[in-house]
């Protein structure tokens, strides 16, 4: 897999770096609050996201919101899971 990229602005930051997964934040909005994966697994996020290209959403240092992103890396690209915590 290719290196982490980030993009910063202000105290924001988005970021690929899969360690600054908040998984338990992740986890816990697919479960409880998403239409598509409620009542889902910890497992399943975890597998999900191993096999995803991901994107969180920073305030500080605390995550507000994730993507995913489920691709071939050369023609085709499925955007997944996305949220922004309020």
């Amino acid at each position: 897999m290719n290196a982490a990229h980030e993009v910063r602005k202000e105290n924001f930051r988005i970021s690929t770096d899969p360690s600054l997964l908040d998984l338990d934040t992740i986890h816990g909005y697919l479960s409880r609050n998403s239409y598509w994966a409620l009542k889902s697994p910890r497992e399943v996020a975890e597998r999900s996201i191993r096999n995803s290209l991901c994107f969180g959403l920073y305030f500080e240092a605390t995550q507000i919101g994730f993507g995913r992103v489920i691709t071939d890396s050369a023609t085709f690209a499925y955007l997944a899971d996305v949220f922004i915590l309020e």
